[in-house]
């Protein structure tokens, strides 16, 4: 196992981490995202988890049990049993940003399901039991009926707070916030061919799911990319911001492409007509040049030509009585 640089600490992989902790790997990668599970980058390898993490999390009071309930997520139906309330108040509280989503998921009716962590709604029940029971207040009331609905706008900043604090490396800070906006609103911050082909290649997948082909492909290109405009407003500042000082950094230099030679031209003088294009040539296909040499051998061609065509004055034809 690789030590740590600057170290000699130990670490692996992360297949190994989660089966040394007793987990699933979607519940290790929720983990991460949660902090639970501390990583440290380890040169070309990538991310690994230090020997003494495991060491950690396996000492904790309730290990694994205290580990998993701390992973737990719940749905609207689970968030509200949970909550002790309708499905339809967590639902506008939800909505009004008193919980942030840490995922979801496309269902067959192409509806977004969202995943809650069961932890955090047990801590606002601690926090907020006036938001509970009775009338939700008159404000969030107003807000929520214009068509307020602040899920999909925590779960993207949620995201990319978990996705840059797991680099350090400028240009890689710089295309998390990239992945927020469309290509357009990105040539119109990053003006530079190899800077904005340098932030493609290091892109991160936001969406727990690919957005490639399929019936939750344009739902889910949809909750990545900001669209409220204060929303674009702060992710093309910071990407600016994250771009600058990525220049300063390490600038992008592009590619030197090799000088195209140009076609020469020969210089006419003046009231000169054009050079005629090349003649093609003529000669004879190699089957008539191979028939013209065997008559060549023969005492000529008028020659050899009559031998084939008139019959021999030695043969058995002309002493042939004609036909009466």
């Amino acid at each position: 196992m690789p030590p740590v640089p600057g170290g000699g600490e130990e670490t692996v992989a992360f297949d190994r981490a989660a089966r040394e902790l007793g987990l699933k790997r979607g519940e290790f990668e929720l983990a991460v995202q949660l902090g639970e599970v501390r990583t440290v980058a380890v040169g070309a390898m990538g991310r690994r988890v230090a020997r003494a993490e495991l060491l950690r999390l396996a000492a904790a009071k309730g290990f694994p049990s205290a580990l998993r309930a701390r992973l737990r997520v719940v749905g609207t139906a689970g968030g509200a049993e949970l909550l002790g309330i309708s499905q339809g108040r967590f639902t506008r509280l939800a909505r009004g940003g008193f919980f942030t989503p840490v995922r979801f998921y496309v269902n067959r009716y192409r509806a977004v399901v969202w995943l809650y962590p069961a932890a955090e709604l047990g801590a606002f029940a601690e926090r907020e039991p006036a938001l509970l029971t009775g009338r939700i207040p008159a404000g969030l009331r107003a807000t929520l009926d214009e068509g307020e609905d602040q899920r999909v706008a925590r779960w993207r900043r949620r995201r990319v707070e978990q996705l840059l604090a797991l680099t350090d490396d400028p240009w890689a800070r710089a295309a998390v916030w990239a992945a927020l906006l469309t290509p357009a609103e990105l040539d119109a911050v990053v003006t530079d061919p190899a800077e904005r082909a340098c932030l493609r290649e290091l892109m991160p997948r936001l969406a727990p799911v690919a957005a490639g082909t399929g019936p939750a492909a344009e739902v889910t290109a949809a909750l990545v990319a900001a669209d409220d405009p204060a929303e674009i407003r702060r992710c093309r500042a910071a990407l600016e911001t994250c771009v600058r000082d990525a220049r300063e950094a390490r600038p992008i230099r592009p590619p030197v492409q090799p000088p195209v030679p140009l076609p020469t031209k020969v210089a006419e003088s003046p009231g000169s007509e054009p050079a005629p294009p090349p003649a093609r040539s003529r000669r004879r296909p190699l089957w008539r040049r191979l028939v013209r040499g065997r008559r060549s051998a023969a005492d000529g061609p008028t020659a050899a030509y009559r031998g084939r065509k008139s019959p021999s004055c030695t043969t058995e034809t002309s002493s042939r009585p004609a036909r009466s």
